[in-house]
């Protein structure tokens, strides 16, 4: 198993850790109807480690969702405002993954933004703000990231992709002033002070409904521990197909993050 100098940085904790100082991750859920999503997202950010999971919710949601997570809290909100109180105090949020392509979505992406925690822009979230990335581009800072596949990219920035994905990403990332994870089997992550990575150990198994939301997941977990967010991009990306890689044919979404323990005691083992 050959790792990259991300592994050096992972957040293990300490005999004296708690909860909260493994940091608090935000996970906001679409409607009753679409809360699949970020029950993955959810339980990824668990899994890698985040100390506090709470999925934030529509309160349609709250009876769908309250009788399918345990460890993972739950808050439901009314509003953006209450969204953004609701935010506050924790260390990163996942927003996107089924939240709906609407001005619900825009409004609580642009409350996100002012409270501090470092963003986890995904699926919807990406979309909403096709004919006006620039707004998006403006609510984000350089420890917030950005995870499209290429149809959300060409959205967000369409002139791009035909540079190559390595260019396209590298001027995405300065262009939005973020971390930019280009998803395929290649994954390209990009950061915009000019750091470039490139994921091999991509497999097919991940093509499948619901993966990128674990990713997601997965990032915000590492991120909520303080890790570096182009680090965190980094390691989950290669986690995430590690993952899948062990478990191969027959993989659907829900079985990654109960690969993940595996995974992570593979890493501990080599010198967490």
């Amino acid at each position: 198993m050959v790792v990259e100098d991300w592994h050096a940085k992972l957040p293990w904790p300490g005999v004296d850790a708690h909860k909260h100082a493994r940091g608090r991750l935000g996970v906001v859920s679409g409607k009753a109807t679409q809360t699949g999503a970020a029950r993955l997202a959810a339980r990824a950010g668990l899994r890698i480690g985040a100390g506090v999971v709470r999925i934030l919710c529509p309160p349609d949601a709250a009876a769908v969702i309250a009788p399918a997570i345990e460890a993972i809290m739950l808050t439901p909100f009314a509003s953006d405002e209450a969204l953004k109180a609701a935010a506050q105090g924790m260390d990163a949020v996942v927003v996107g993954p089924a939240a709906g392509v609407n001005d619900a979505t825009s409004a609580n992406v642009r409350a996100l933004a002012e409270t501090g925690a470092a963003l986890i822009v995904d699926a919807d979230g990406l979309t909403v703000f096709e004919a006006w990335p620039g707004e998006l581009f403006g609510l984000l800072d350089r420890d917030d990231v950005l995870t499209p596949h290429e149809g959300e990219f060409k959205r967000l920035f369409p002139d791009l992709l035909g540079k190559g994905r390595e260019t396209a990403a590298r001027e995405a990332a300065e262009r939005a002033g973020a971390v930019v994870v280009l998803k395929g089997p290649e994954t390209v992550i990009a950061a915009p002070d000019g750091r470039l990575a490139l994921n091999h150990n991509g497999v097919p198994w991940l093509a499948t409904a619901g993966s990128g939301d674990v990713l997601a997941g997965m990032i915000g977990g590492l991120m909520a521990q303080r890790m570096d967010s182009f680090d965190a991009a980094r390691a989950a990306v290669w986690m995430h197909a590690e993952a899948a890689r062990a478990f191969g044919p027959g993989l659907i979404a829900e079985d990654l993050p109960e690969r993940l323990p595996a995974v992570l005691a593979l890493l501990y083992a080599q010198g967490g």
